[in-house]
């Protein structure tokens, strides 16, 4: 067992701020992104990075990689993509008469998904087996992933040539879908002094048994009852919108999010507890991550979608209208 498992929640925050940190010297702003990255790291979750091109999502991921270390790779998702190129294939060697398995770029601890909307539906399938079940199957042999396993994907949202809309299936299987804005006039500034001269290298500052270790104190979080109570009902707000009176959604959503969502929430809490340096989750943890855990996965009607309903909106509409509950915790227990 790694020693980092025995240490109070102070000293993780101290190392996963360090990681952070790293991060930050090499990306200029996206603060929102950087900590949602690092959050869906502890939660063991993978993440979907929206946001139009230039805006540093591929640079974060791959950074976040460096720093946090393991294997990292690379795929550039195009139209002309096929299964085999991501999970693997079988080849025959005529010198041996035999079928050996070669393994795909996906065995690896961090996989960069770029651009992954402009795969067709055949590469979709394929990665659902090895975002949900973190397991490939070729030939009827199952071949586990390496531990720690996330897929960092990236998307634009504004193209419309070659590009296939994610399946719903598929964007519940991401734990979060973080929107990356432009930068500010004084962020693009300070790019503009970082990255035009020599652009800094980012170092290493974790391994993949400390990460694994870090992801399992996160999981040991306490979580009040009611605390998961709210959880449940911001979730149940999406299904029964009326219940919970918010009767003018019920025209608005068409399916409320999964149960994936719920459990989303309580990992992506624990993590972001822990990432601030408590070993207790607060409604305030839910509520600063449910936007990105609940967005993606509401399923808005016809009329909403013609009417350019942004589902985030929904949520934090949602938010506003079921109350959280006062947790008062002994912090001497």
């Amino acid at each position: 067992m790694n020693v980092a498992e025995q240490l109070p929640s102070e000293t993780d925050a101290a190392i996963l701020r360090k990681a952070l940190d790293e991060v930050r010297r090499v990306i200029v702003g996206q603060e929102h992104m950087v900590e949602r990255l690092a959050v869906a790291l502890l939660a063991r979750g993978h993440c979907l990075l929206e946001g139009v091109p230039g805006v540093a999502k591929t640079l974060a991921a791959s950074t976040l990689a460096t720093v946090v270390g393991g294997t990292f790779a690379r795929i550039q998702f195009t139209p002309d993509l096929v299964p085999s190129d991501i999970v693997g294939t079988r080849v025959y060697h005529p010198s041996s008469e035999q079928f050996d398995v070669e393994l795909g770029p996906v065995f690896v601890n961090f996989l960069l998904a770029d651009e992954i909307n402009r795969a067709p539906a055949k590469v979709q399938s394929a990665l659902l087996e090895v975002m949900a079940e973190r397991q490939v199957t070729l030939a009827g042999v199952t071949h586990p992933l390496p531990r720690p396993f996330i897929v960092l994907a990236t998307q634009n949202p504004i193209e419309s040539e070659g590009v296939y809309p994610l399946p719903e299936v598929q964007r519940d299987r991401f734990l979060f879908r973080v929107r990356v804005p432009h930068p500010s006039a004084h962020e693009e500034l300070e790019i503009l002094h970082r990255m035009s001269v020599a652009p800094p290298v980012p170092e290493r500052v974790l391994d993949p048994d400390t990460l694994m270790a870090l992801q399992k104190q996160a999981e040991q979080v306490s979580v009040h009852q009611l605390v998961a109570d709210y959880v449940v009902r911001l979730v149940m707000a999406t299904r029964a919108p009326s219940e919970y009176g918010l009767g003018d959604l019920a025209d608005t959503i068409e399916i409320g999010v999964s149960p994936r969502a719920t459990l989303g929430l309580v990992s992506a809490g624990r993590a972001l507890a822990l990432l601030r340096g408590r070993d207790y989750m607060l409604p305030d943890d839910v509520r600063d991550v449910a936007v990105d855990v609940m967005g993606h996965r509401l399923m808005l009607t016809f009329d909403a979608l013609a009417d350019g309903v942004d589902p985030e909106q929904v949520v934090r509409q949602i938010l506003h209208a079921v109350p959280p509950p006062l947790v008062v915790w002994n912090q001497q227990r």
